[in-house]
C-alpha cells in the first residue's frame, strides 16, 4: 500500500503539506497545552472534496485525524500530535446563503463568527452566539465546542442557533442533518449530537444557522461595585430572581479587578472611569437591550444597593461600550502577568457565591492566585491560573482538580462552554458516571469504528 503522505500529496496537491515549519503551529491552541510532537501534516481544506479525500485516505491507512478551525479553543481539542494529520477548515470561509425571510444563513465552517454577524447586519439580523473570541473564532469551532459567551443567559448557547449540518464522516461519506424549517422532529436529533462533539464524530463542513432579529444597541448598562464577591453574587441572583432578563451580566472578582487596575495604570482617567476611585472587592456589569431597558436598569440599581453595592448607569451606547472594556481588559491584563491556564466551570446560579468561596479556599490551601470572572446570569465561572514558565506546574493541576471537584459537589459541571478536549478528560467519568460514560464511548464507536477522529480528546 502506498505511503499515506504520498497519497495525500498526490490526491490533494497544494492543499496538503508536511513541511515541518508549517505543522508546528498546529501543536497547540489558546489553552496553553502543547502536544509533545508535531503532526505528520496539514490538509488546508478549501472545499468539501478536500475533507472527503483526506478522510477516505485516513480510513484506508488507519491514520488519526484532528479537525481544526482557527485554533482559538481553550481545552487542547484541536491540537495535533505525532502520527496524526490535521484537517484545517479555516479556509472554507464563505457565507453561502442568507435567507432573511426564513431568518437563517448557510455557512462554511471557517467563517469567523463576527464576520457572519456583519454579513447579517444589513438584513436587520444577527448571529446570537457571542463567545469572547468571536472576532477570531470560527462558526465551525463554535459548533464543535457548543461555545457560549456573554449573551448566553438571554439568547442561548450555540446549540440553540444550529438548524442543520453537513458533516464528513470517518470513512469520507457526506452526511446531512437537520432542517431549514422552524420545526422538525423526524428521527433522532443528530444535529444536536454533533454540536459540542469536539471533532470526535465527524468533520463539520457546512452549517445552517438561525439568524435572529437584530436587537437595538445596548439601552442601559449598570456597573455595580461591591465590598466582596459574595455581595456581587447576591445582586446577580436577585436580578435573575426578579426576572429582569439582562442581555449580559458579568461578575469580576477583587483579584481580577486589581490586575485590571494595574493594567490600566498608564491611563489613570480611564481606570477611574471604569473602576471608580475605591478598592472594590468585586464588580458586576449588567446590560439591557430591551425597549424598557431604562426601567429594568433602575430596578437593577435598587437590587445592587440592597446587596451592599454602589451603582452607576449609562444609557449612552458609546459609554456603555467603554464600560464593557473593564471586562474585555481582563485577559490582556492576565497575559501581561505571565502564562495563563483559563479554566471554565458552571454551577447552578443559586450556588455562584458558594463557588466563589470554594475558589477562595483553594487559593489559600494551595498558595495560588485564581483571579476569576463569571457570566453570572448563567452560573458560568472562568477561574484563571497565572503561572511562570512553559509547562503548567503540578500545584496548579492539583488546585484545578480541587476546583473541578468543588464544582461537581455544588451540582455543577466541569465545563460550561470551553469543552473537554485533553485538559478535562481525566474528570469526565466523575461527572457522567459509569453508565453514561460507556454509552457515550459507544456512540463514538458507531460514528468512528476505527477510532481515528480526534483520538485522545474528550475520552481517555
Amino acid at each position: 500500500m502506498p505511503d499515506p503522505i504520498e497519497r495525500l500529496t498526490a490526491e490533494l496537491g497544494d492543499a496538503f503539506t508536511a513541511d515541518p515549519a508549517a505543522v508546528q503551529g498546529a501543536r497547540a491552541d489558546r489553552s496553553g497545552w502543547v502536544s509533545a510532537s508535531a503532526p505528520l501534516g496539514i490538509v488546508r481544506a478549501t472545499g468539501v472534496e478536500h475533507v472527503q479525500a483526506a478522510m477516505r485516505i485516513a480510513t484506508e491507512h488507519r491514520l488519526p485525524v484532528v479537525p481544526r478551525g482557527a485554533g482559538t479553543g481553550l481545552a487542547g481539542g484541536a491540537a495535533g500530535s505525532g502520527g496524526e494529520i490535521v484537517i484545517d477548515v479555516s479556509g472554507m470561509n464563505r457565507v453561502l446563503e442568507i435567507a432573511p425571510g426564513d431568518e437563517l444563513a448557510v455557512v462554511e465552517p471557517g467563517v469567523i463568527n463576527a464576520d457572519l454577524d456583519a454579513a447579517l447586519a444589513p438584513h436587520g439580523l444577527w448571529f446570537a452566539p457571542d463567545p469572547a473570541s468571536k472576532a477570531i473564532s470560527t462558526v465551525g469551532g463554535n459548533i464543535a465546542t457548543n461555545a457560549g459567551g456573554l449573551l448566553c443567559a438571554k439568547y442561548g448557547v450555540t446549540r440553540e442557533a444550529v438548524l442543520g449540518l453537513a458533516v464528513v464522516l470517518a470513512d469520507g461519506r457526506l452526511l446531512t442533518t437537520g432542517h431549514r424549517t422552524v420545526k422538525g422532529v423526524t428521527g433522532y436529533d443528530l444535529t444536536a449530537l454533533f454540536v459540542g462533539s469536539e471533532g470526535t464524530l465527524g468533520v463539520i463542513v457546512e452549517a445552517t444557522v438561525r439568524a435572529l432579529p437584530r436587537p437595538p444597541r445596548a439601552g442601559s448598562t449598570v456597573v455595580g461595585l461591591f465590598p466582596g464577591v459574595r455581595e456581587a453574587a447576591a445582586a446577580s441572583a436577585a436580578i435573575t430572581a426578579a426576572r429582569l432578563r439582562p442581555s449580559l451580566c458579568e461578575l469580576i472578582d477583587g483579584t481580577a479587578l486589581g490586575i485590571i487596575r494595574e493594567h490600566l495604570a498608564d491611563d489613570a482617567g480611564r481606570a477611574e472611569e471604569l473602576l471608580g476611585t475605591g478598592g472594590a472587592g468585586a464588580s458586576l456589569i449588567v446590560q439591557f437591550d430591551d425597549a424598557d431597558a431604562a426601567t429594568r436598569a433602575a430596578a437593577s440599581v435598587a437590587l445592587v444597593q440592597s446587596a451592599g453595592g454602589t451603582a452607576r448607569v449609562s444609557s449612552d451606547p458609546e459609554e456603555s461600550e467603554r464600560l464593557l472594556e473593564l471586562r474585555r481588559a481582563f485577559h490582556p491584563a492576565l497575559v501581561a502577568h505571565g502564562e495563563v491556564l483559563i479554566e471554565d466551570v458552571a454551577v447552578p446560579r443559586t450556588r455562584l457565591a458558594d463557588m466563589f468561596e470554594e475558589i477562595g479556599r483553594i487559593e489559600r490551601e494551595f498558595g495560588v492566585s485564581i483571579p476569576t470572572v463569571a457570566h453570572a446570569a448563567d452560573g458560568n465561572l472562568h477561574p484563571n491560573f497565572v503561572y511562570e514558565g512553559g509547562d503548567v506546574p503540578e500545584v496548579i493541576w492539583r488546585a484545578a482538580d480541587e476546583l473541578f471537584t468543588a464544582a461537581l459537589r455544588l451540582g455543577g459541571t466541569l465545563t460550561g462552554e470551553h469543552g473537554v478536549g485533553v485538559l478535562k478528560r481525566r474528570w469526565l467519568r466523575d461527572e457522567l458516571g459509569e453508565d453514561s460514560y460507556d454509552l457515550q464511548r459507544g456512540i463514538k464507536t458507531v460514528f468512528d469504528p476505527l477510532g481515528i477522529l480526534n483520538p485522545g480528546k474528550v475520552f481517555m
